[in-house]
């Protein structure tokens, strides 16, 4: 593993699939011209809209978004992550998976994950979420990519966030990298999303790159923003704050090794 550096890119998404790919473009272009290597882009990032909307389009959004993702790695010759976008279960089910995809330089697809966990929630702001109603939970735990020159990488979509298990299962696979990519609700994301995130890479000792939503996406949808890039330690590297933008870190196999030797709790589990 060398070191490199790695973008959080954040973005305010809408129900509009084209508007969304050209922002991320722009987004991946910026990073890529700072010179970052592996770049993440938030959950919902290439459609955010009403329910009724995203499963009337999902074949189009699923299809668009999958030859964006290899186009734009081959084009910048970067590793990427789409951090979540709607994958129909089949042709005949109305439900899809919220769909995770990491691509390398090549264009080839390194590791895919469905979210597990839906965010079926009555929010205290006033607002109610069922993400159940069109999305199917995956059922596989999160894939964690083996590379010599990145680092070994697992996925996780937002809410997922709130499961420390899930994470466990990721250190105990040898993760050095954790993505969380995110549509955090304001009211949620104020409280809970910098603790949370640090909190994973405190307890795993890894690095967490949390690409996320931000500003109002459609209706009474307003999401948190602070994309960040997080140390083995807790430190804070990089926070887009609440406009769309980039966060942009170092990630440093010297840095994972010292806090691992520093703090070795990974090597004194009892219960694994």
């Amino acid at each position: 593993m060398k070191s490199y550096l790695a973008a959080a890119i954040q973005m305010t998404s809408v129900s509009n699939l084209q508007k969304n790919l050209a922002q991320a473009e722009e987004f991946i272009d910026l990073a890529v011209r700072q010179g970052a290597e592996l770049i993440g882009l938030p959950e919902n990032f290439a459609f955010m809209g009403e329910e009724n909307e995203k499963m009337a389009q999902a074949g189009a959004i699923a299809q668009e978004t999958e030859k964006f993702l290899k186009t734009m790695a081959q084009r910048f010759q970067v590793t990427i992550l789409g951090g979540g976008f709607p994958v129909p279960v089949d042709e005949t089910s109305t439900r899809v998976y919220n769909t995770a995809l990491l691509i390398d330089p090549n264009g080839q697809e390194l590791a895919r994950y469905q979210k597990v966990h839906l965010f079926d929630v009555n929010v205290p702001d006033g607002n109610t979420y069922r993400e159940s109603t069109t999305v199917m939970a995956g059922k596989e735990l999160p894939a964690v990519h083996y590379s010599r020159e990145l680092g070994n990488i697992a996925l996780s979509v937002c809410y997922d966030v709130r499961f420390p298990e899930l994470y466990r299962y990721m250190a105990h696979k040898g993760a050095d990298i954790i993505f969380v990519p995110a549509a955090f609700t304001a009211f949620t994301g104020k409280d809970h999303w910098q603790v949370l995130l640090q909190a994973r890479a405190i307890e795993n000792t890894s690095y967490v790159i949390a690409p996320a939503q931000t500003g109002i996406n459609y209706a009474r949808r307003q999401t948190h923003g602070h994309a960040m890039i997080i140390d083995p330690w807790g430190v804070i590297l990089a926070d887009a704050g609440e406009q769309p933008g980039v966060a942009i870190a170092e990630i440093n196999p010297a840095r994972l090794e010292q806090v691992r030797r520093q703090m070795p709790s990974l090597q004194h589990r009892v219960f694994v």
